[in-house]
């Protein structure tokens, strides 16, 4: 009787061995998403709008989204401002583009300016809603801006893979309130405000800050030390990065020390949210792309989660934006070859 309680729990313990041999690798899957590779296309509905048409490298006119999913893109962007004067990047163009974007099996980011308009290192203005608010007041307008629209997405079956709290704040937002140079702890104040009502409504979300300039180790420094030295929370660092087609290569080192620099001082993930170069360079952007990928991916510890092109689909000249990727006839250029491997 001895020996059979015996064979029967070594048996088990084999089987036992047998089925974790299975899942590990499954687990290992679903802890490690893949590499984001995305594309920000705030501009998209809007352009549509005018009358733009987008094709495939073949010519074969395709939605826009299909078209960059041709290209390698797993991933979506979307800008969110507060109450734009025509309507575009709002809540309910966000949610119908996030909408979109998840029927073609996008992952979604979104990207907050808390402004109501472009947010970026030279501008961080109030919304005019929120003009004459000082800072308990602009905490509290984050929260409920926040809350409102990613429970719109919620409501709509949306469930964002990231959060970004703020737009390129080299020197916070909402100005001058939350100006890091002349209070950093309002700043972690905003950024914390968003981050928690983020994590209420989509607990699984990871929370970003972003920062332009990703070859600037100085910059990045100042701000993410301020704000640790502060408490704010947040999950992940990003960047911008936009070099020339003859500085890419330096630019590029450069940001890689970064990155893996922002991941021993502070134990948070990183990306590129932002990468763009000029449209006439499409050789040298496709070098600089696939290597930035490349390098991000590199980043210590797997922690570096993706690289993002800054409105790839602009052509014809598009709001005079020349750092688009696809060409005058609607097609993606060369440089979108980068995110294919």
């Amino acid at each position: 009787m001895n020996s059979i309680l015996k064979q029967i729990s070594v048996a088990g313990y084999s089987a036992a061995l047998v089925i974790a041999g299975l899942l590990s690798p499954l687990a290992n899957s679903l802890q490690a998403a893949p590499f984001a590779k995305g594309a920000d296309v705030g501009w998209l509905s809007q352009m549509e709008a005018s009358g733009i048409k987008f094709f495939s490298a073949d010519g074969a006119q395709q939605d826009c989204l299909r078209v960059l999913q041709g290209c390698g893109m797993n991933s979506i962007r979307l800008r969110v401002w507060v109450s734009p004067t025509d309507g575009w990047c709002g809540q309910a163009d966000v949610v119908r583009m996030a909408v979109r974007a998840k029927n073609f099996g996008y992952r979604i980011m979104i990207d907050f300016h808390y402004s109501d308009w472009w947010a970026d290192p030279g501008k961080q203005n109030k919304p005019a809603a929120w003009s004459s608010h000082r800072i308990d007041q602009l905490v509290t307008d984050v929260a409920n801006h926040t809350t409102s629209v990613l429970t719109a997405l919620k409501a709509a079956g949306i469930a964002p893979e990231w959060v970004q709290v703020g737009n390129e704040t080299n020197d916070g937002m909402l100005w001058p309130d939350g100006r890091a140079s002349t209070n950093m702890a309002d700043f972690a104040k905003l950024v914390t405000s968003g981050y928690d009502s983020a994590k209420a409504v989509f607990p699984d979300a990871k929370v970003i800050v972003h920062i332009s300039n990703g070859y600037d180790n100085g910059l990045f420094r100042w701000i993410f030390d301020g704000l640790k030295a502060n408490g704010a929370k947040y999950d992940v660092i990003a960047m911008s990065l936009y070099p020339t087609a003859g500085d890419w290569a330096k630019l590029n080192n450069q940001c890689l020390v970064n990155l893996n620099d922002m991941v021993a001082r502070y134990g948070k993930e990183v990306m590129i949210s932002e990468v763009g170069m000029d449209v006439r360079a499409e050789a040298a952007a496709k070098s600089f792309l696939t290597d930035i990928i490349a390098k991000t991916r590199s980043v210590s510890g797997g922690k570096g989660l993706g690289v993002f092109y800054w409105e790839p689909e602009c052509h014809n000249n598009w709001q005079d934006y020349d750092k688009g990727a696809f060409g005058n006839k609607g097609r993606p250029t060369l440089a979108l070859d980068a995110f294919k491997s």
